[in-house]
């Protein structure tokens, strides 16, 4: 557009990256059960004057979008405290567990609030939360392959997710709730785009589920 700068390469990458800054002092003012408050002090250049930032010191988490044969993607409703509403989701949960391989966490989580075990994994998408205020990184797996948890082996759900309502949903009109504004839960929202530009080419460009996160904390 005129009056916009332009790169000088136009063929440039768009591209997320790492961008170290000298840190002066770092320090926990909250610890809570699940994720600490953090204070940093720092200086973005050598010259700088120091700046302090105070964000939420998070593990990390993943979600996963489950379609069934028919492409059909299940979404989950539970209460959310803080905002004061019943939300339907995609089963996600915290990577809280020390050493524990982010697949095999998305697994859990999987079979604790779905019911279900995958045979095929693919990373969707990869994202911070609220960049602005919190270390949170999120990666959201589409699980294809689908099978019931044995019997024996169904978790039992307690507290708000004792509440989880599941409900199989066409792709096309997940899209069309996320686009009216009816769905509100970030890395539903984020999964279900994610799925339907993944379905242009039948998924075949998507990541492995092995791909390197460089983004999550534990990789940082």
């Amino acid at each position: 557009m005129p009056g916009m700068s332009e790169t000088p390469n136009a063929a440039r990458q768009v591209s997320d990256e790492p961008s170290p800054r000298r840190l002066l002092s770092s320090h926990k003012v909250y610890e809570g059960r699940i994720w600490d408050v953090v204070s940093d002090s720092f200086k973005l250049s050598d010259d700088g004057e120091p700046l302090v930032r105070d964000y939420i010191d998070h593990p990390g988490a993943v979600a996963i979008l489950p379609m069934n044969d028919d492409g059909d993607v299940l979404l989950l409703r539970q209460y959310r405290h803080p905002v004061g509403m019943d939300l339907w989701e995609i089963p996600a949960g915290l990577l809280d567990v020390e050493g524990e391989d982010f697949v095999a966490g998305a697994a859990r989580e999987l079979a604790e609030e779905a019911d279900l075990i995958a045979s095929r994994w693919n990373v969707l998408a990869d994202f911070f939360n609220s960049p602005g205020s919190s270390s949170e990184a999120i990666r959201i797996y589409l699980a294809r392959g689908l099978s019931d948890v044995p019997g024996h082996e169904l978790h039992v759900r307690t507290d708000e997710e004792a509440e989880i309502e599941l409900h199989w949903t066409p792709l096309d009109e997940a899209v069309a709730a996320v686009l009216d504004g009816r769905l509100h839960n970030p890395s539903a929202v984020v999964g279900i785009l994610a799925a339907a530009a993944a379905r242009t080419d039948n998924f075949q460009a998507l990541r492995p589920a092995d791909a390197p996160w460089p983004a999550h904390p534990s990789q940082r």
